[in-house]
């Protein structure tokens, strides 16, 4: 990732204009599972580029096509099938075995940002591997009543902060399904609460909700652009 670490850089900051707050809360050292919110196609490579921490993204299996594919594959990102890829979890707590960084948008598909509802993959992940999970306000890259695929206008503000790191484990006594529900709530709510408190902060709105859309609850954590 040693030459697209730069390429996020200049598209937060060249490109467009993005504050970053937070970034002492990432841990220096170890794994660590970034999990944001996503309301954008470009959210994935908005968090890359303002992280103080390289991390490998999921991104939807659809993408590894073509000369974007060869570009998602040359900068480390994991291909994910969102109908149900459990491969693609153990590919990812493999990562973080190894001590790297893993970023995910547990929402499963870009909507109003709010993480009303998130995928068990993320405290799948988070038990399995234990590692800390750090969560990621996104903010800007679309606004008001932009359709779902727009493209941001050049030079706008973007918001990115990274919430205080969140450690999960089993409780004794716990059966995993109970675990993973748990943890899942626990980093729902760390997420969600997140959200509101860097809206507060940076008075940076999210968009309008859109209708509901279906999750993908096996691995269901892909970035849908990268």
């Amino acid at each position: 990732m040693t030459w697209s670490r730069p390429v996020g850089w200049i598209l937060d900051h060249l490109v467009y204009r993005t504050s970053v707050t937070g970034r002492d809360n990432v841990p220096t050292g170890g794994p660590v599972i970034f999990a944001a919110n996503h309301i954008s196609f470009l959210d994935g490579p908005v968090m890359f580029g303002a992280s103080p921490r390289p991390m490998h993204i999921l991104v939807k299996k659809e993408m590894f096509n073509g000369f974007l594919g060869r570009v998602l594959r040359a900068s480390g990102q994991l291909p994910v099938d969102r109908s149900g890829d459990r491969a693609a979890l153990l590919l990812s707590k493999d990562v973080l075995d190894a001590g790297r960084c893993v970023g995910i948008l547990p929402e499963g598909t870009r909507g109003s940002g709010q993480a009303t509802d998130i995928s068990n993959g993320v405290a799948w992940l988070a038990l399995n591997s234990g590692a800390p999970v750090v969560p990621v306000a996104i903010l800007g890259t679309r606004i008001e009543d932009e359709h779902l695929d727009s493209v941001p206008k050049l030079g706008r503000r973007f918001h990115v902060s990274f919430g205080n790191a969140l450690t999960l484990s089993r409780n004794t006594g716990e059966t995993g399904r109970a675990s993973m529900d748990r943890a899942g709530m626990e980093i729902r709510a760390a997420l969600a609460g997140h959200v509101l408190d860097t809206i507060q902060f940076s008075g940076q709105p999210l968009p309008h909700a859109d209708l509901p859309q279906e999750l993908h609850a096996v691995a269901g954590t892909p970035a849908d652009d990268h």
